[in-house]
């Protein structure tokens, strides 16, 4: 007998939901499943699809396009006409509203409905469908898992942010990489931001920061074989096959988990894990919804930190088991001890040099010029390989103050980040970024605080001591940050002078 005649019995594969009996049960016991009405488009598409397997011939590749919203009026119209502009229309587009009160449900209603678009006499039709979830204590996890079963009839899924806009060609470009490479589970397009939209000094400061530090991350990660860390919620094509590999290896019941700061990050490991490739487009571009005030840009920054550094550790959330040797991973570990150089290195430096002023020691040598200007020379490179530069970006970089002060502002979401993780603080961090973004918290003036408090601090310390104690600390000092300068700046040289390989960011 098969496991399909015998009751009680399923393949390993199989993929069903259960539901509690108990009255008891509260919505997270529920996973996030479609009503059955809405799955009827799904099912019929999933039965063209076995007729084509069945007849024995190739047949055109199916992508279904998810898009989760939180309160996205200003920002779902644009992301909705992008799509509908693709030299290759997805076969659906699904908007999946929650916890949203604001008028992203009836700005994205007027999309919904029949599209089609000739390209080169090729016909495309794509059908917009959107749904209000209404309350979700899942948030955008519960979105995304939505739009998955809403999806899986097709062969990709194409996440899309509701602040994330594309290229006219992204959605084309995805594909043909996917349909060529079987063996990529996930392909995430090059991210950048439209830095026209935004005025104001603070928003384009922030905005340069945010493009500088985007660009950083897309070269590093096309620089390491064209391997991402991350497939980005922004824009980022999944192979369903992939999803539902992670699904049965480790015992989900959808792709995207809720335990996680950072649900990208945790299903692009899974996806590695289970024997799929995580990419990045080298062509492919999207431009994403960037943080303009300092309040948003911390809530977002020390998310993202904390999230990684969640999964270094074995334990901390539901099954994440941590695995720092993952090579998803490699990058995160980069990214942190660099961190530590930099702070090491700024506030060392300053808390020196006042002291050495404090009794009229200091004697400036120029070399301490070189780790700066080799600094400037780096983002001034990464900034004229970036597709879109335009003088606000090339000043950026050249100036050399305008990226030093937004170093020091990720300085401040890195040590929060950690602070918070060694404090074992239960603390939302989902919530917490939505509430900065609707200028609610304060906490974005912590790192200042605490960076002051400790300049007063080693200021007292530093006067209730000897000359002569005064005098060895210098002397110790000053090297030691001399030795940790260069180490930090022979690396910065070797990134400034590797080769681009044509890529741009």
């Amino acid at each position: 007998m098969t496991s399909e005649t015998v009751p009680g019995l399923r393949r390993a594969t199989d993929r069903q939901i259960l539901i509690p009996r108990s009255a008891k049960a509260g919505p997270l016991a529920l996973p996030p499943a479609p009503r059955l009405a809405e799955l009827e488009a799904v099912e019929d598409a999933a039965d063209e699809i076995a007729a084509a397997v069945m007849a024995g011939g190739p047949r055109h590749a199916t992508i279904s396009c998810i898009i989760p919203c939180y309160n996205e009026q200003e920002t779902i119209g644009d992301v909705l006409r992008s799509l509908l502009a693709q030299t290759r229309l997805p076969d659906v587009i699904h908007v999946i509203i929650n916890n949203t009160d604001d008028d992203t449900p009836e700005i994205a209603r007027t999309f919904a409905g029949e599209h089609t678009r000739t390209v080169k006499g090729q016909k495309f039709v794509t059908e917009v469908h959107v749904h209000d979830m209404g309350v979700n204590p899942d948030k955008k996890v519960g979105a995304l898992n939505y739009g998955y079963f809403l999806s899986r009839g097709h062969d990709y899924i194409l996440g899309v942010d509701g602040d994330t806009t594309l290229a006219r060609d992204v959605v084309e470009r995805l594909e043909l990489e996917m349909t060529d490479d079987p063996r990529i589970g996930g392909l995430s397009a090059i991210y950048s931001i439209d830095k026209s939209r935004y005025r104001g000094l603070t928003a384009r400061f922030l905005v340069a920061g945010q493009r500088a530090q985007f660009g950083a991350f897309n070269m590093d990660n096309l620089l390491r074989g064209r391997n991402m860390a991350v497939l980005g919620g922004q824009c980022s094509l999944f192979n369903v096959r992939a999803l539902e590999m992670v699904m049965v290896r480790h015992h989900q019941q959808a792709p995207w988990v809720r335990d996680s700061e950072v649900e990208d990050s945790k299903l692009s490991l899974q996806i590695k894990d289970a024997g799929f490739s995580t990419k990045i487009s080298a062509t492919a571009r999207a431009y994403v919804g960037p943080m303009t005030n300092l309040r948003a840009l911390h809530g977002q920054q020390v998310k993202w930190n904390f999230g990684a550094i969640d999964l270094f550790w074995p334990g901390q959330r539901g099954d994440n088991k941590g695995q720092p040797m993952h090579p998803n991973l490699r990058l995160r570990w980069y990214e942190n001890i660099s961190m530590i150089f930099n702070i090491g290195s700024r506030l060392g430096f300053l808390l020196l040099l006042v002291a050495s002023l404090s009794i009229n020691a200091f004697v400036f040598n120029p070399i301490w010029l070189i780790p700066p200007a080799v600094a400037a020379l780096l983002n001034l490179r990464l900034a004229l390989a970036m597709k879109d530069k335009s003088a606000s970006d090339l000043l950026y970089a050249a100036l050399a103050f305008p990226a030093e002060m937004y170093m020091w502002i990720r300085m401040g979401h890195f040590v929060s980040a950690w602070t918070q993780f060694f404090a074992q603080t239960d603390k939302d961090n989902w919530a917490a970024q939505a509430n900065a973004e609707k200028g609610k918290g304060s906490a974005y003036v912590m790192p200042l605080v605490v960076l002051v408090a400790i300049v007063i601090a080693a200021t007292y310390a530093w006067s209730q001591q000897s000359i002569e104690i005064q005098s060895a600390i210098l002397s110790l000092g000053w090297p030691i940050l001399y030795i940790a300068t260069v180490a930090q700046t022979v690396f910065m040289a070797r990134k400034l002078f590797r080769r681009h390989r044509g890529f741009q960011v």
